[in-house]
Parts: C-alpha cells; sequence; structure tokens
C-alpha cells in the first residue's frame, strides 16, 4: 500500500459489535465501531496505527479483520469484560434510525494510552469521543501535522466547555449540519459552518448525509454531493469510512493544498458510498483500490459541467 515519506496515520476510537435492523434485513455483532470503519477505509491508502479496547469476547476472527489489511494493532487493548456493544433500526428512508441498546462495556472506561512507537503519528483521527479524552490523546503525540476530530451533540450538549478548548489544538472538525446548529445556535449552514471555524479549526468539514458534505476552509466554501447509490443496504459506518478516506489519502499524498483536501473528500465519499452497499464492512470488505479509483472516475465525471 502506498505511503508518503515519513507519514503516519493514527486512529483512536471505539470497536464494536453492532446488530443492525434495516428495511433490507439485519446482522447480529458484525464488527464495528469508529475506529473500525476509518482504519479499513484509511487502509486503501496507507497502513494505519490502531488505539481501541476491546473485551475477552473479541474474537480472533475480527482481529484478523484489521491485520489482513495491513492495521497496526499494536494498541488493541483487551481487558476483562465484554466489548462496546451497539444496536439499532433504520427506518425506511435509511436517513433516520432508533439506538435500541448501547452497551459501552470496556469502552466506557477506556483510558487510551498510546504505544511508545504511536507517538511519532504525523496524522491522527480522534474518533467521535468525548472532548476531554480526545485532548488526553492529543496530549501524548508528539508532533502531528494534521489532527481531525469528530464528535457529536452529545458532547456539545454535556462537555461545552471541554470540546472549545480542544477545537484551537484542531486543524479539522468533522461534524453533521444539526451539530453545527446546536454547537452555533445558527440554523444557515454556511454560516454555522464558519462560526465553527472560528472557534479554533483551520478547516471544517459539515456532513449532509445523503447531500454530500461541505467543506470551509481558507480558500473558501467547497461542496461536493454524495455519491449516487441506489443500493443502501446499511448506513452504518458511512461517517467514520468517509473520514477514513480523507485522512488516508492525506497522509499518503504529497499533492499541494488546496486541492488535496478536495481530491481527499471526493475518496472519503467514494469510499462511503461503497460502505453502505453492504452491512458492516461486507462491502469494504470485497472491494480492492482499482474499484475505488473507477467509481472516483465516474465521479469526476458526473460532476463535471
Amino acid at each position: 500500500m502506498p505511503k508518503g515519506p515519513e507519514h503516519s496515520l493514527l486512529v483512536v476510537g471505539s470497536i464494536a459489535f453492532d446488530s443492525i435492523e434495516t428495511p433490507n434485513g439485519s446482522v447480529e455483532d458484525a464488527l464495528g465501531g469508529s475506529a473500525t470503519f476509518f482504519s479499513y477505509a484509511a487502509s486503501f491508502f496507507i497502513s494505519p496505527r490502531l488505539v481501541g479496547v476491546v473485551g475477552e469476547d473479541f474474537p480472533d476472527d475480527y482481529r484478523r479483520v484489521f491485520v489482513q489489511r495491513g492495521v497496526d494493532t499494536t494498541g488493541l487493548v483487551t481487558q476483562p469484560g465484554k466489548t462496546f456493544r451497539w444496536k439499532g433500526r433504520y427506518h425506511q428512508d435509511m436517513n433516520t434510525r432508533d439506538t435500541l441498546e448501547v452497551h459501552l462495556n470496556v469502552f466506557g472506561t477506556f483510558d487510551p494510552q498510546l504505544p511508545a512507537q504511536f507517538r511519532d503519528s504525523t496524522h491522527v483521527f480522534l474518533a467521535n469521543g468525548s472532548p476531554t479524552l480526545q485532548a488526553l490523546v492529543l496530549d501524548q503525540v508528539q508532533k502531528p501535522q494534521l489532527v481531525l476530530a469528530d464528535t457529536m451533540d452529545l458532547w456539545i450538549n454535556t462537555q461545552r466547555e471541554d470540546l472549545l478548548k480542544l477545537l484551537p489544538r484542531l486543524d479539522g472538525l468533522l461534524l453533521n449540519d444539526s451539530e453545527a446548529k446546536l454547537l452555533t445556535g445558527d440554523d444557515n449552514m454556511v454560516r454555522a459552518g464558519q462560526l465553527v471555524r472560528s472557534m479554533g479549526p483551520k478547516f471544517v468539514i459539515l456532513k449532509k448525509g445523503e447531500h454530500g458534505a461541505m467543506l470551509i476552509s481558507q480558500d473558501g466554501i467547497y461542496v461536493l454531493p454524495a455519491y449516487p447509490t441506489e443500493n443502501v443496504v446499511d448506513p452504518t459506518g458511512a461517517g467514520d469510512s468517509f473520514a477514513g478516506g480523507i485522512l488516508g489519502y492525506l497522509a499518503a499524498d504529497e499533492s499541494p493544498p488546496p486541492g488535496r483536501l478536495r481530491q481527499a473528500m471526493a475518496y472519503g465519499t467514494v469510499i462511503a458510498s461503497l460502505t453502505v452497499e453492504g452491512f458492516g464492512l461486507d462491502r469494504l470488505r470485497g472491494t480492492e483500490r482499482e474499484e475505488i479509483e473507477t467509481r472516483l472516475e465516474n465521479y469526476r465525471s458526473m460532476l463535471s459541467f
């Protein structure tokens, strides 16, 4: 797998068993979690370094999924107890879902300690989690070149001050449109994104689900539609796959900005579109880089006018 000179990519986040119900069927205890989808998507470009926690019930087959993709699992810790479990049901439109069960288990007391060899990571993804935990991770990284973090409404509501302290330490923040409105109090997406950027991050990526994503940076505003996908089987993990494609590409590619971030978002969009075509990681596990490049070319032709 191609890798930029001296570049390395660290992801810290959840690894879970997902039980999912959609109009297209259901699956029990599929391998999921933010760090899982991110690292698998990023592995098409670079060999990510994974930090996470699982319980004693985590099967060897799932460990091999990471290893076979070249993911460095030195930071994957096993603790007494059970692995994080999530159960959800998607509505007919596949855009809304109900969380039926959440069992944090060992993830509830997760205290990420980076292995010594991970502390020089150049690119860092702080997957969705408590901003206090994200800050503790960042304290352990020596001189990151690019830090991207994800957040959600829970942290905006319960740990707002800690999140506001974290934002100036980030290069990029990933959040959806409703989270941007919640954080800023502005229901105009463009203004909300600009307000979030004024809070510290160099760039902000607003996810709009089936309507694509918006990048707000010093180079202005850039909008990408979602890749039109007829066969949406399971949207779980699409956002983290999107992030994995973005940061995986950025860590592996040396082309100059601003086009680089836009190209990274296009890769992220394409990989997310593949993720939703199967349950869990099923579709990505059947994907090769060549298919990603083909879909990227199709996507590029759709955007030409």
